[in-house]
């Protein structure tokens, strides 16, 4: 590690944890995936949909976790409710999802059974019901009606619980809810969003992009533009992430950040280009094109530091004048959240001030070798000018993934077959870098009663 280095840890304040060692039982058992339903999945708040995408009464979305479908719909202008997906009569699914479909989306007043006919209101109220009169007992309001899930929404996100007991959902958020508030996440939306069935667990999915330990060996274009490392740190259920900065530029612990190089101008504008067009995230038009400016509004010279202000500010003020307003956030909170959260269990939150890149992943079906994994870049836009957008399914090895993922995805498949090898004893996390990873175990095994990381010594 080089002096510059040492010094960011140092600055940080975060020393490594004790080496510890993670088995490889949640990556691949099939009886382990098969428990997680009960333990894991029926317990923990679950990021189902946005807001927006249900905006009117009768708007409807669902989603699915392994063997459990629900909808989740608008019931009245202000509420939003969410029951299981799954006729009371004889088990039909009410709504099927079509072919190829992340989901399924509509607008109705009630929901009716394929098979017999069965009828429910938004509310999941069973309304009518072929013959009722040949039940002379039984068919009450409560052995009828759908059952209800818990159903809340946090930063423009809607979530369930199939636990009617659970905690609070901002109880549950945080830390994460109240440091990513003040980013106003409610009021991003869409510019595009992929999904596909990938080959590898979905816990490997995520942990492909819970830590930067990777960046300059999996990319390793981006070391022309800087070092991309960075620290790591529990945070209860959740953890998140952050870049390393020295000492006098902790604003560039920020997703928007500044490049390094002889002319912090110059290598901040090839970088904004580079990640246009080879990623298509954690940046926007507006921030590209004042970048382009940098060389002609700045003297060459100009400090790292007086560079990543003017870019920023210029990029704020054009985008004012469009009718996009950035929140404004200090610096201590924008130090204390990193880039990126990582919400338990399979939520990513990469958040910027005026963009963010989400990640999530759950598993398919009961195999343990395969999981959803979806990705979505969201920015600010004028209002009424949002991009109409769906869930693209979008195959590994389709082009419009650009060149950065598809090396993250190389390494997702690779690590399901090696975890698979009598030569791998575990993992082992760097203590510093890679915490979050060790913290999800921890968490996982707390509800799966087995897994916990072990010291490595």
């Amino acid at each position: 590690m080089d002096d510059i280095q040492e010094a960011a840890r140092q600055s940080n304040g975060e020393p490594p944890t004790t080496p510890l060692e993670i088995g490889v039982e949640a990556y691949i058992s099939k009886d382990y995936l098969r428990a997680e339903r009960d333990k894991l999945w029926n317990k923990v708040w679950q990021q189902v949909g946005r807001v927006e995408e249900i905006p009117k009464v009768g708007d409807f979305l669902t989603y699915e976790i392994m063997e459990d479908s629900f909808i989740i719909a608008r019931s009245s202008p202000d509420t939003i409710s969410a029951y299981h997906n799954v006729c009371s009569h004889r088990g039909r699914r009410l709504v099927d999802t079509p072919e190829g479909k992340r989901e399924a989306k509509g607008k109705c007043r009630t929901f009716v059974c394929g098979f017999h006919g069965w009828t429910y209101d938004l509310e999941g109220r069973n309304t009518w019901a072929a013959e009722r009169e040949d039940w002379p007992t039984g068919l009450t309001e409560e052995k009828t009606h759908l059952r209800n899930v818990q159903v809340d929404t946090w930063g423009g996100w809607i979530w369930i619980n199939m636990d009617p007991d659970c905690e609070p959902l901002r109880d549950y958020l945080e830390p994460a809810a109240s440091l990513l508030d003040p980013f106003q996440l409610e009021n991003m939306r869409y510019r595009w969003r992929k999904w596909l069935v990938f080959d590898c667990n979905w816990k490997i999915a995520l942990e492909a992009f819970m830590e930067t330990y990777h960046v300059p060996y999996t990319h390793p274009e981006f070391r022309a533009y800087g070092t991309f490392l960075g620290w790591s740190r529990a945070q209860g259920k959740h953890s998140n992430i952050g870049y390393d900065a020295p000492k006098g530029m902790e604003d560039n612990q920020a997703k928007l950040r500044v490049a390094d190089g002889p002319d912090a101008r110059i290598s901040t504008i090839d970088l904004q280009n580079f990640t246009w067009e080879n990623a298509n995230t954690n940046t926007t038009r507006t921030l590209v094109d004042a970048a382009q400016r940098l060389i002609d509004e700045l003297p060459e010279g100009t400090p790292a530091n007086e560079v990543l202000a003017h870019w920023l500010t210029s990029a704020r003020r054009d985008d004012a004048e469009r009718g996009v307003i950035w929140p404004t956030v200090d610096n201590e909170t924008v130090s204390k959240s990193g880039t990126a959260w990582q919400i338990f269990p399979n939520f990513q939150i990469g958040h910027a001030l005026n963009n963010m890149l989400c990640y999530s992943a759950r598993p398919y079906g009961d195999d343990p070798d395969k999981c959803y994994f979806e990705a979505a870049v969201f920015e600010l836009f004028p209002e009424g000018e949002e991009p109409e957008t769906e869930w693209e399914f979008t195959p590994e090895d389709d082009p419009g993934w650009r060149t950065v993922l598809p090396q993250d995805f190389s390494n997702m498949a690779a690590v399901q077959k090696g975890v698979k090898s009598q030569g791998f004893s575990g993992a082992k996390p760097n203590p510093y870098r890679e915490r979050s990873i060790v913290n999800l175990h921890h968490n996982l095994a707390r509800y799966m009663g087995t897994g916990a990381p072990e010291d490595l010594a």
